[in-house]
């Protein structure tokens, strides 16, 4: 699908979607306790659906409800052996699922599509294989995975995925000795750990979290114990998503007019909250109230930032920076090229395409500002932050945009274009 986006600026305010990386944690948490979970999740993405599709295939029913699911745990009617689950493209849903199928010790075959079998499994697959997995096929699907995990203590670096880390805290309550799970500093993505201890806590988990330095150096150990046990909390409230509020705020950041996102927690553990202080660094007038977030235009201007630990803001941090006055340099997001483009590349390329300036330099991405951006035709690259990202630029450009596979956005997003039209966007749908 290709969408025609026309020049037109974005002002009033939007509700904040549930938090998919908060999603994932919660849904598979409420699939290994005991008890059944209500979880108040109104919407839905790709990804998600890709969690939910697997946890089943799993032994966890999911029922739909007014707001949400409800879960009933893998405990009630028993683990399903080797069962064959498609995480989709969801590199959440493969990371923090291989762990919990060796914990549970039932035996998988995984498939997955598009970039994720090219995106790093190591030094997860290693550990696990150390503490008595099988695992065959890496680097390509099926995956194929075997054996009994055994509890330990696992080391992983800090500057791979977190989701290596969390992947293994989320199975550990399902083993039968204590799991320490180290990682040397410095940990990138911090955060997104953070959010995952606190889903273990809101399942009757407590992570404890202590810093070691020893022949490799210093690293953070997180420890769970061996009684711990996931208890259901009976219900749970997916918070709203920073991550995908970012666009909206960057948006804001963009026009004369302020654009506000509702049901936002100022004092969350996603990360990505942190684009309130990106923006304003860049010169964009911000606020916060009452689960409200806003952001709108003043004196944009370039400036340093370092996304090593917010990886997902790059994007509509270089669709502000792209209209800024100076050079902003958006620091060490290497990482990006092993998202679902090779996101340095691709926004590189967005926005070359509507007239910017952006140029790669090793494993920073540096945006030279521009007056306007003019339009152009932009290729999403099957990549749902590139899609959105070109969204926001082409509503403040001076000329027509053209976005090809538009309906990437549905992995994380489905309703997009639809709050993009309620902000007062121009969005045509161009084919099928």
């Amino acid at each position: 699908m290709d969408v025609r986006i026309d020049p037109h600026p974005l002002a009033g305010s939007v509700d904040a979607i549930p938090s998919k990386s908060m999603a994932h944690r919660l849904l598979i948490l409420s699939a290994l306790c005991t008890g059944v979970t209500d979880l108040v999740c109104p919407s839905s993405s790709q990804d998600i659906e890709a969690t939910i599709a697997c946890l089943r295939r799993l032994g966890a029913p999911a029922a739909r409800t007014r707001d949400g699911l409800r879960m009933v745990p893998v405990t009630v009617g028993g683990v399903r052996r080797d069962a064959r689950i498609d995480v989709g493209e969801s590199g959440s849903t493969l990371r923090f699922l291989l762990p919990v199928v060796a914990a549970l010790g039932c035996g998988a075959r995984i498939t997955g599509h598009g970039r994720l079998s090219e995106r790093p499994l190591a030094p997860l697959d290693s550990q696990l294989v150390s503490h008595g997995v099988t695992i065959s096929g890496q680097g390509s699907f099926p995956l194929l995975v075997g054996g009994q995990l055994q509890p330990g203590r696992f080391s992983l670096p800090g500057d791979v995925s977190s989701q290596f880390a969390s992947g293994l805290l989320m199975a550990a309550p399902l083993l039968p000795g204590t799991t320490e799970v180290a990682v040397r500093e410095p940990v990138e993505s911090r955060r997104y750990i953070d959010l995952t201890i606190a889903a273990l806590a809101t399942f009757g988990v407590t992570v404890h979290a202590r810093r070691e330095t020893g022949e490799e150096g210093a690293c953070v150990v997180f420890s769970v114990p061996a009684d711990a046990r996931l208890v259901s909390p009976g219900r749970c409230v997916v918070e709203g998503d920073w991550s995908n509020a970012a666009f909206w705020l960057s948006a804001g950041a963009l026009g004369d007019e302020p654009v506000s996102v509702c049901g936002l927690d100022p004092t969350s553990r996603q990360g990505d909250r942190a684009v309130l202080a990106a923006l304003s660094l860049l010169g964009a007038r911000v606020g916060r109230a009452s689960g409200i977030a806003a952001a709108s235009r003043e004196a944009l201007r370039a400036h340093a930032i370092d996304v090593s630990g917010i990886p997902d803001l790059a994007a509509p941090l270089a669709a502000v920076a792209a209209v800024a006055v100076g050079t902003t340099r958006l620091a060490r997001a290497g990482r990006l090229r092993l998202k679902e483009s090779d996101r340095l590349e691709t926004i590189r390329a967005t926005l070359r395409a509507l007239g910017g300036s952006a140029t790669v330099d090793g494993d920073d991405l540096l945006v030279e500002g521009v007056s306007a951006l003019s339009g152009g035709t932009v290729d999403a690259a099957g990549d749902h932050r590139i899609a959105m990202m070109a969204a926001i630029c082409a509503a403040y450009a001076t000329g027509p945009t053209i976005i090809r596979g538009a309906e990437c956005v549905a992995k994380s997003y489905p309703g997009f274009f639809e709050d993009f039209r309620s902000l007062g966007g121009l969005a045509t749908r161009q084919g099928a």
